[in-house]
């Protein structure tokens, strides 16, 4: 019988190799015509004003991206220790089967409190639904 690890290891080596060498094929038939339009930024064809540095950008997308793929990946953890929750505890016992989730999701618990304590998960409110409290500019 043949080691699982090569057919793991074989497709590694396939996934790694197909776009690898689709960009070094591409880049060598490709055309090179370099000229100013395409060094250009791209503004949603809007001509380019001033530098990208000036630009601000509110910082809850991004935290709320985060904490949406850092949660997604939470259902690829806990949905298969469902499916064999009760398999689990027959063979190895409830504190087993239990105690690692209840401290991955200890753990996801405490990441959650600190994003909320920290703002991350607050979301900017406008003025007049704060009523002249501060808001963040």
């Amino acid at each position: 019988m043949s080691n699982p690890w090569i057919a793991i290891g074989a497709l590694a080596v396939v996934a790694v190799a197909i776009p690898v060498t689709m960009m070094a094929v591409s880049s060598l038939l490709r055309p090179s015509v370099p000229e100013q339009g395409k060094r250009t930024t791209y503004e949603s064809g809007e001509v380019p004003t001033g530098s990208s540095r000036q630009i601000k950008f509110n910082i809850q997308y991004y935290m709320v991206a985060l904490l949406f793929v850092v949660f997604d990946i939470e259902t690829v953890f806990i949905f298969p220790w469902t499916v064999i929750y009760s398999d689990a505890v027959a063979a190895v016992g409830m504190t087993k089967a239990l105690l690692p989730m209840v401290v991955f999701i200890g753990i996801l618990a405490v990441g959650l409190g600190w994003a909320w304590r920290n703002g991350a998960v607050q979301w900017v409110r406008s003025p007049r639904a704060t009523k002249g409290a501060d808001t963040y500019e």
